[in-house]
C-alpha cells in the first residue's frame, strides 16, 4: 500500500529534487505536482528521474485541495506563501501530513521542527512539520554537540552554490556575475541566523556567501570554548554525538563539498585548535543544500510521520 503525495510548488529546485526522490520511493506515489508557471509541462522538464513519463504539472488553488486525494502535502513555495494552503488543507484534510519547505513555521511552536538527528525524539505524532533551512541544518549539526561548552558567539562563515538563490533571476544566481567571483549577502539579520539561534538556544553570528558552483554548502565554524580543548577531543565528542546516524559523518580531515554533492549526507570535520589559545577552535561542515538542506530531509520527515524507515528512498 502506498501513500499519495501532493507537491505544491514543484518547479523550484527543492520541489523538483523532492519529485526525483519520490519517483523511486516504494511506499509513496505522486498524486499531483502543482506549478502555475509550468502548467502543462512535463515533470521531466525539471525532474530528470521522470524521463519518459507523461505526467505533467497541474494548476491548483488552495480552495481546490479537497479535490485531491493525498495523505502527504509538500509545500515548496517561496517564504510567506504557505498560510492559505495550510488553512485550506487543515479544513479539507485534517489528518494529512504537511511538510513546509519554506520558513513560515520554523518559529511556530504548533509545528514540529524537523531536523531528525536533533529533534526526532520529540516529534510525537506531529503532522505539521517545518523543514529546516539549508544553512540552518548544517550550522545546527555543526554546533549541537558542543553548544553547552561554548562561550561567546560562534561565528559561521558559509558559502553556498547558486542553486540556493532559487530559479528567479538575481545577481546571486547570475552565472556572469558569479564567474570568478564570491558574493557576500545579508551580512546582518539573515533569517537562518535567527533560526539557528532560536532552535539551538544560543545566538550565533552568520555570514553567507554565494559562489559560482551550482549546489552544496560549506560552513567554517570559529568558536571559543570555556575550557581548553584538543582536536582529538572534539573529534571524539562529535563522533559520539552522531554515532549510529547514517546521514552524518565525522572525520579528522577537512570535509569538502565534492564529498557530499548529490548525496543526502552531512560531513563534519577538520577540527583545529589555535596553538596561541587552546580555547579557540575551528571546524567545517558540508552538505548538499538541495538534499540534506531541503528535499531529502523533507523525505526523512515524511518517512518518520508515516512510521516508515527514516532513510527509505533517501539512501540507495
Amino acid at each position: 500500500m502506498t501513500t499519495p503525495v501532493a507537491i505544491i510548488g514543484g518547479r523550484g529546485y527543492a520541489g523538483a529534487t523532492f519529485l526525483d526522490l519520490l519517483h523511486g520511493h516504494p511506499k509513496l506515489e505522486l498524486a499531483l505536482a502543482s506549478s502555475s508557471s509550468r502548467w502543462g509541462q512535463t515533470l521531466e522538464s525539471v525532474a530528470p528521474e521522470w524521463k519518459g513519463s507523461s505526467r505533467t504539472f497541474e494548476t491548483l488553488e488552495p480552495g481546490q485541495v479537497g479535490e485531491v486525494d493525498a495523505g502527504v502535502w509538500i509545500l515548496a513555495l517561496p517564504n510567506g506563501l504557505s498560510d492559505p494552503w495550510v488553512q485550506a488543507l487543515n479544513r479539507a484534510h485534517p489528518d494529512a501530513v504537511i511538510v513546509d519547505l519554506g520558513a513560515d513555521y520554523r518559529f511556530d511552536s504548533e509545528w514540529f521542527y524537523g531536523l531528525p538527528e536533533l529533534t526526532r525524539q520529540s516529534r510525537g505524532e506531529a503532522r505539521l512539520i517545518s523543514n529546516p533551512g539549508c544553512y540552518a541544518t548544517g550550522a545546527q549539526l555543526a554546533l549541537a554537540p558542543v553548544a553547552e561548552s561554548l562561550q561567546g558567539l560562534p561565528v559561521l562563515f558559509a558559502v553556498s552554490g547558486y542553486s540556493g538563490a532559487g530559479r528567479t533571476p538575481s545577481p546571486r544566481n547570475d552565472p556572469e556575475r558569479l564567474a570568478q567571483n564570491l558574493i557576500p549577502y545579508s551580512l546582518t539579520g539573515h533569517l537562518h541566523e535567527r533560526e539557528v539561534g532560536h532552535h539551538l538556544g544560543r545566538e550565533v553570528r552568520f555570514s553567507p556567501h554565494v559562489a559560482q558552483f551550482f549546489r552544496g554548502i560549506s560552513i567554517t565554524v570559529a568558536a571559543e570554548f570555556a575550557d581548553p580543548v584538543e582536536p582529538s577531543d572534539l573529534l571524539d565528542r562529535f563522533a559520539a554525538a552522531f554515532d549510529g546516524e547514517p546521514l552524518v559523518g565525522v572525520q579528522a580531515e577537512v570535509p569538502e563539498i565534492r564529498e557530499v554533492r548529490e548525496t543526502p549526507h552531512t560531513l563534519i570535520g577538520g577540527f583545529q585548535v589555535d596553538a596561541r589559545d587552546p580555547r579557540r577552535a575551528h571546524w567545517v561542515v558540508v552538505l548538499d543544500n538541495l538534499l540534506k538542506g531541503a528535499a531529502s530531509q523533507a523525505l526523512q520527515n515524511v518517512n518518520l510521520a508515516l512510521g516508515l524507515d527514516e532513510t527509505l528512498g533517501v539512501l540507495p
